[in-house]
């Protein structure tokens, strides 16, 4: 019998024509797909003019409970490709669970390279490719939201992110106030479509034009990294919570921009604030 393998198949981010020979090979010889929709796989692999094996529901929800039956299949020899709705699954998508548990019992792992819109966005932008930090989608709201925000206050490498349309303005909003205004980001969305654009610009724009210009379709945001500064000094901090204050923010909001866009202990922040109000 010959060795099962498991192949992560990177898809188009949107236009077909990028899909690779390769790619085309694995789908075509796959005893299985697992795939994010089974709809949007379908359609793919009928204009590439694949018969459709045995298609398996892999998304967020699954993926913990299809391993076991994926694993299955690759003891018995079968092929078993991974596909996302688009770009290289287990990047911001469903598969780095499942590579994990496979590589951890022996079976062996191919990857068939393809689009990344990270990759393809940070190309584009402008901005230094030679370092950068992929986050994916930030978390929503609390404390996690909070702590991510403040390490990219302070994080000098070009940070990538991934956002939805209807919560871009409110990332941005955050990102000005942790970031400041005047930080350098490109957002891109639509890559590789009819309607691709790059926009750059400043946070305090892009929040502008966010407001002129609904947002549509999946971004992704190109942040600038921070200067290479040296210790941030009481001095530096008494500077900026008088910049916020003169802006009209309240004592306490200031603290709270202040401490997240220097990575300073807030209590400390806070006591600068009060004494020099005294």
């Amino acid at each position: 019998m010959s060795p099962g393998a498991l192949i992560m198949v990177g898809t188009p981010i949107g236009n077909l024509g990028d899909l690779a020979p390769r790619a085309i090979e694995a789908l075509a010889s796959a005893d299985a797909v697992a795939c994010e929709d089974t709809r949007r796989t379908g359609r793919l692999l009928a204009h590439i003019g694949v018969r459709a094996p045995v298609l398996i529901v892999m998304n967020d929800h699954t993926e913990s409970e299809v391993i076991g039956r994926i694993i299955t299949r690759l003891e018995a020899g079968e092929r078993v490709a991974v596909v996302s709705d688009a770009g290289m699954p287990g990047i911001s998508d469903p598969g780095e669970r499942l590579v994990a548990a496979v590589s951890a019992r022996g079976l062996r792992v191919e990857v068939v390279p393809g689009p990344s819109a990270a990759v393809t966005a940070l190309v584009g932008s402008g901005l230094p490719a030679g370092r950068f930090v992929f986050e994916g989608f930030l978390p929503r709201k609390g404390s996690g939201r909070t702590e991510r925000l403040r390490e990219l206050a302070t994080e000098t490498r070009t940070v990538l992110l991934y956002e939805a349309p209807h919560r871009l303005a409110r990332t941005l909003a955050d990102l000005a106030a942790g970031c400041g205004p005047e930080r350098q980001v490109v957002f891109a969305r639509e890559l590789t479509k009819l309607h691709e654009e790059f926009w750059r610009g400043t946070l305090a724009e892009a929040i502008l034009r966010c407001e002129d210009v609904e947002p549509r379709g999946e971004y992704v945001l190109v942040l600038a990294g921070a200067d290479a500064v040296g210790p941030v000094g009481d001095a530096d901090l008494l500077e900026a919570l008088r910049r916020e204050r003169e802006a009209g923010a309240s004592t306490r909001d200031a603290v709270a921009t202040v401490a997240q866009r220097f990575g300073a202990a807030h209590r400390h922040v806070y006591s600068l604030a009060t004494d020099a109000r005294a």
